[in-house]
C-alpha cells in the first residue's frame, strides 16, 4: 500500500511537471520563484561537484534514506542500490563527468515540501582516447529537511 501510494504521488508529480513544462518558456520563468531557483541551482552544482570528484561520502549526503531512483534503462533502485551503483561507477577505469545543459533547468515549488528540478545534462568520459558524451533528461524531487535540501526521488530518462 505504501509503495503504491508513493508511486501514485510520483506519477502525479511527474504529470504536473510535464504539464508545467509544456507551457510557454517565458510563462514558466515568470512563475518560478527566483530564490528557490537559485537555491536548487546551488544544490545541483554541489551534488555534481561531489559526483565529478567521485566523492561518495559527500554524494550520500544529498539523498534521503528512502530515496527512489527511476531510470528508463535500469529500472527502479532504492538508496542502498543507488550507492552501490555509484561505487561501481566510480571504480571504472574512466572518469565520468556531468554538466547541466545551459538554460535547460526548471524549478517548481512543491507546497510545504520542497521543489521539482527538471532539465537535461551531459555525461562525458574518455574511452580509448576518444571523448564520448551523451545528453539525458532528469527530474529531481527535492525535500527541504531540517538538515537542508535532499533528493527524495530521482528520475533519469531518454538514455
Amino acid at each position: 500500500m505504501n509503495r503504491l501510494l508513493s508511486k501514485n504521488i510520483l506519477t502525479c508529480l511527474l504529470l504536473t511537471a510535464l504539464l508545467l513544462k509544456g507551457s510557454a518558456q517565458e510563462s514558466v520563468h515568470k512563475k518560478t520563484n527566483p530564490e528557490l531557483y537559485k537555491e536548487i541551482a546551488v544544490m545541483d552544482s554541489l551534488l555534481f561537484t561531489a559526483f565529478n570528484a567521485r566523492d561518495l561520502e559527500k554524494l550520500k549526503t544529498f539523498f534521503t534514506a528512502d530515496l527512489e531512483v527511476f531510470q528508463d534503462n535500469t529500472g527502479v533502485r532504492n538508496y542502498f542500490q543507488t550507492i552501490e551503483a555509484f561505487k561501481g561507477l566510480f571504480a571504472m577505469d574512466y572518469v565520468l563527468t556531468r554538466k547541466i545543459v545551459n538554460s535547460s533547468m526548471d524549478v517548481y515549488p512543491i507546497k510545504d515540501f520542497g521543489a521539482i528540478e527538471s532539465g537535461a545534462h551531459n555525461f562525458c568520459h574518455t574511452e580509448q582516447g576518444k571523448l564520448e558524451c551523451a545528453t539525458f533528461k532528469f527530474m529531481h524531487v527535492w525535500e527541504k529537511t531540517p538538515e537542508g535540501w535532499k533528493i527524495k526521488r530521482l528520475i533519469t530518462y531518454d538514455h
